[in-house]
């Protein structure tokens, strides 16, 4: 795993990650890494995200970390639902922070469309971050997309959803989770070979 080259490809939630978001420094920190760019980032369609992941996924055939936060992790589990498994293949990982809970009372009727959120486990290992007091989802609604995907799961204090508004910038910390998530896929590897 170490030996192979790894595309880093960043999946933004609704109204995308502006400049001061930890995705984009992660973006700008992380070799060989690009994002997923969405025609419509404020009304969402489930259809058009999950294409412009399929797509950004299948332009290059080098294999890929998915690092998805809030509404963009809901997409990776529809794209993963779906897609054709010699692309499923090609994903060796997913970093999924703060999943937006779609399916809550209060969620903003735009993102409505995305519900239901697959249930199904993910083929290919992950990893959930979430915080005890993210407006988008309890812990423990985060806390059971995990168990139902199969993703490992951290809860943390007080961190609200995880953006630049809970001054989450550079988010130098959730580098350890993204290390976490690539040992488990080299032990993943490791039991496939």
């Amino acid at each position: 795993m170490r030996n192979e080259s790894i595309r880093y490809l960043i999946v933004p939630g609704w109204q995308g990650s502006s400049e001061d978001h930890w995705q984009s420094h992660w973006q700008n920190s992380l070799p060989n890494s690009a994002r997923v760019e969405q025609a419509d980032w404020l009304t969402p369609r489930r259809e058009d995200w999950v294409a412009a992941l399929a797509e950004a996924i299948a332009v290059d055939s080098t294999p890929v970390i998915l690092i998805a936060h809030s509404l963009g992790c809901i997409t990776v589990a529809h794209w993963a639902a779906t897609a054709p498994v010699q692309y499923l293949r090609q994903v060796r990982g997913a970093l999924l922070v703060a999943p937006a809970d779609v399916e809550r009372p209060a969620c903003a009727p735009a993102l409505r469309n995305f519900a239901p959120i697959p249930t199904h486990l993910l083929p290919f290992p992950s990893q959930v971050v979430s915080s005890d007091n993210d407006s988008a989802v309890s812990a423990p609604r985060a806390l059971e997309l995990a168990r139902n995907w199969g993703a490992e799961a951290g809860i943390l204090s007080g961190a609200g959803h995880i953006n630049v508004k809970s001054g989450h910038q550079r988010w130098e910390q959730g580098f350890a989770y993204l290390y976490r998530l690539q040992n488990r896929m080299e032990h993943h590897a490791l039991r496939r070979a």
